[in-house]
């Protein structure tokens, strides 16, 4: 596998730690690959986890343990194209715990990370058409987690 050239760095309010834990609980195919701490340039977090390297599925992510001097918004979101309705759900699930849904297939993770739980068909699906694109995004607008069966009526509905 060839080095991923573009890792997300998620700033965490020094909760870092407990947030790779979650996402590591809930995607099977995870794990970590380094961890850094603080030193003598922070005396006041000397020994205390600085990032944390892990993977989500073969995608590199960085945790760092910032402070809290920045929060996550949805102007940024992590999408993950799911195979059936039924790996939706378990995510949909396991990360929304003590978050929010949001729509669309939108949700907030307990820690701010802002997360899109899609099916991977989701491009055939809006088509290449304007007219299945629109009958596709009228379904999802009117979801919260996404339904397949409801987005697969749609796109083939005329």
């Amino acid at each position: 596998m060839t080095e991923q050239k573009i890792t997300p760095c998620l700033w965490f309010d020094f909760n870092a730690e407990e947030a790779v834990a979650h996402y590591l609980s809930t995607f099977p195919r995870s794990r970590i690959l380094t961890t850094t701490h603080y030193g003598e340039s922070n005396p006041a977090r000397k020994g205390a986890v600085l990032t944390i390297l892990f993977e989500i599925d073969g995608q590199r992510l960085l945790a760092l343990n910032g402070g809290p001097h920045y929060k996550f918004t949805p102007a940024l979101s992590l999408m993950v194209n799911c195979d059936d309705q039924g790996e939706i759900d378990a995510l949909w699930d396991k990360l929304a715990e003590g978050g929010e849904h949001i729509q669309c297939g939108w949700l907030t993770d307990k820690f701010g990370v802002s997360w899109q739980i899609v099916p991977r068909a989701l491009p055939e699906l809006l088509g290449h058409d304007v007219k299945q694109t629109d009958r596709v995004m009228r379904a999802v607008m009117s979801m919260k987690k996404l339904d397949i069966a409801q987005m697969e009526a749609a796109a083939s509905a005329q």
